[in-house]
């Protein structure tokens, strides 16, 4: 490979930032748009026990990316390492190394999936007709995912070599034609066993597809098991701890909800459930691509020691993301009921509050996630694994003490006020004192110009919902009226100077001019 293919998008990193952020926006639009279309039609064909069932045993095999103990973000950083030091021998090593760990953890993950299928009666109330397919749909997704660990390191080369728009394009491929299987299925009356196989077969194609294009990012790649080194293993080993503790937390803090229903109230509740999640899931993913992007110049500005370029993006960053996230959580808990009635209809309206209950957990993380990328990338990773550990079993406590006397808003109580606890309390000042930005600074610049404009947008949607008729083309109207005013505050919320700065970055961006710093 020559040096050009190597360093690709280094002397345009505003554009490849773009490029990647770009491909990923579309990628979760894609799949928002599908979950939002997919979802009241798997309930109206499947019914909300079958769903709900699907939902449970599927959703047990998520829980199974916790096998990557941190792999995964050592595999990014070591293949983008190896890169800067133009050192192919030392990436395929690594990059073998890592494809024998991540086989012998799917071998793992569907042996205890087959433990699973065959005892599932004793870890959920099912009937006995529920607990044969809940068996098989467990036998077929957990094919799928032993699969995706091993595959998961060629998805890794591409992120390591700053081509993510690589891979998100697969990925929405891949999930129009899952989309697809799955609707031309269940119309085709197949059922619960037959959608899950269908949609793992597409899924399973997929990965092929991703194996291409790590080779076609990086013709001289060479996975081969003889090619694992134990002392690359203790290489990646010693970043990969303190991330699996990170990665366990956030299975705890976002995931364990579905869990705790289903073993307190049945499957029927996670249906309801199901409902919020998907509407708060999807606006944490819509709002939170950017930060991802952020950790190598992190790393690179604690490693050169610029400490004013970290101040920059600790603000910037912090306002940016309560920027995206704050106007839709406002709808979300202004319009929540009607929300519900227009999308999936008046029979899951109990997901209302739960959504509502959840806005405040979602814009509380998504606006605090470059503080978490900034602990994370400059030196403190530990204490961060430290407080989200802290932060997820105070969760799964909580949740499980409040899930009979309040039900499904107890469980949401108990994911709300662990988070806000941590993010308020101890994340963001840990943040602030790691660049020795003061507290009261960072709130006057970085989370007041993004927080005021909202409680006007809320008062103004509140004072409509009083005269404004019920249906999806008046909440559509709402929503967008309430992003609208809310981007003109913020806009003058920002300051003229910060106004002026973000133009030229735009036009950077969109090649009107050239003459500017590179990108922070």
């Amino acid at each position: 490979m020559t040096d050009s293919g190597w360093a690709e998008g280094e002397d345009r990193p505003l554009h490849t930032i773009a490029r990647n952020i770009a491909t990923r926006y579309a990628l979760v639009g894609v799949e928002m748009v599908i979950g939002l279309l997919t979802l009241p039609f798997n309930l109206h064909h499947l019914g909300a026990e079958a769903y709900g069932l699907l939902t449970l045993t599927a959703g047990i095999t998520v829980h199974f990316s916790i096998l990557d103990l941190g792999y995964g973000g050592a595999m990014v950083k070591f293949v983008a390492q190896y890169r800067a030091h133009r050192d192919a021998r030392s990436l395929n090593e690594v990059a073998s190394t890592i494809f024998v760990v991540f086989s012998t953890f799917g071998v793992v993950a569907y042996l205890v999936t087959v433990a699973l299928a065959f005892n599932i009666q004793h870890v959920f109330k099912l009937t006995p007709a529920q607990v044969e397919t809940g068996r098989w749909i467990l036998l077929i997704v957990g094919l799928n995912v032993a699969v995706n660990f091993a595959f998961a390191v060629y998805g890794g080369v591409c992120v390591g070599f700053q081509r993510m728009d690589r891979n998100n394009v697969v990925a929405v491929v891949s999930s129009l034609a899952v989309a697809a299987a799955n609707v031309i299925v269940i119309l085709m009356g197949y059922g619960l066993i037959g959608l899950v196989a269908a949609t793992t077969s597409v899924r399973l194609a997929t990965y092929l597809v991703y194996r291409h294009n790590a080779y076609r990012v990086f013709p001289m790649l060479r996975v081969s098991p003889s090619m694992f080194r134990r002392e690359r293993l203790r290489e990646v080993t010693s970043f990969s701890v303190y991330a699996s503790m990170i990665d366990w937390a956030n299975k705890l803090n976002y995931e364990l909800d579905e869990l705790v229903i289903g073993i307190f109230m049945g499957s029927a509740p996670v249906a309801i459930w199901a409902v919020a999640d998907r509407v708060i899931s999807g606006t944490q993913r819509f709002t939170n691509q950017g930060n991802a992007v952020l950790f190598p110049v992190v790393v690179d500005s604690d490693a050169t020691r610029r400490q004013g370029r970290l101040q920059t993006l600790l603000l910037e960053g912090t306002r940016l993301s309560l920027a995206t996230v704050i106007p839709i959580a406002v709808v979300l808990v202004v319009l929540a009921d009607e929300l519900v009635r227009v999308w999936v209809g008046a029979a899951m309206v109990g997901a209302a509050p739960v959504i509502q209950i959840l806005a405040f957990a979602v814009a509380l993380r998504v606006g605090n996630a470059t503080s978490t990328t900034l602990l994370k990338g400059a030196g403190q990773v530990r204490y961060l694994a430290m407080v989200n550990l802290t932060t997820g079993l105070a969760n799964l406590a909580l949740s499980a003490l409040l899930v009979k006397p309040l039900g499904l808003i107890g469980v949401a109580i108990g994911t709300l006020v662990p988070i806000a606890i941590a993010a308020i309390f101890v994340v963001f000042p840990a943040a602030c004192r790691r660049v020795e930005v003061p507290i009261a600074q960072a709130l006057r610049q970085a989370v007041w110009p993004a927080a005021w404009p909202a409680l006007f947008v809320a008062l103004a949607l509140m004072a409509a919902r009083r005269f404004a008729p019920a249906g999806l083309v008046t909440l559509l109207l709402e929503a967008s009226a309430a992003a609208l005013l809310y981007v003109a505050l913020f806009v003058v919320a920002v300051g003229r100077r910060d106004r002026a700065h973000y133009a030229a970055r735009l036009r950077e961006l969109t090649g009107r001019t050239r003459n500017f710093a590179p990108a922070a």
